[in-house]
């Protein structure tokens, strides 16, 4: 891969997750998982959200119901602020993960409602409540 579709890759990464959230990805580098670093770089950011055939609105609507089927909060929650930065509502983060909860069962929802109510909280997208979920 050309060093094109790194820097591509990373200001789509940049755009979507935020300069936080890959500073702290990159600060991180190390000889054990540089490798793994510019591989999601160049093939998840640059090859597949780089792609012309959805909205990354969309891609990031469907993000967070693979993340919560496959019960993964941490990178759930990273995915929540970049499902915001890409223009999803607080509203349209609900229903795809009250979709997600039908499908992939109710204890992988519960959590994933959880992670996303803090995450949205803590980022001031939400009034905090009292709610168990």
């Amino acid at each position: 891969m050309t060093e094109k579709a790194f820097e591509n890759g990373l200001k789509i990464r940049r755009e979507v997750m935020g300069d936080y959230y890959v500073d702290r990805a990159l600060d991180n580098l190390s000889d054990f998982n540089r490798d793994l670093q510019d591989f999601v770089t160049r093939h998840c950011w640059n090859d597949v959200w780089g792609r012309p055939g959805l909205e990354k609105k969309t891609r990031s609507l469907l993000n967070i119901v693979m993340l919560t089927a496959l019960n993964r909060s941490h990178e759930l929650e990273a995915h929540v602020i970049g499902a915001v930065n890409n223009g999803c509502t607080t509203e349209e983060i609900s229903e795809a993960l009250l979709q997600a909860t039908v499908y992939c069962g109710f204890p992988a929802g519960i959590d994933a409602f959880r992670t996303a109510k803090g995450v949205l909280e803590k980022n001031g997208l939400l009034a905090g409540t009292n709610e168990a979920t």
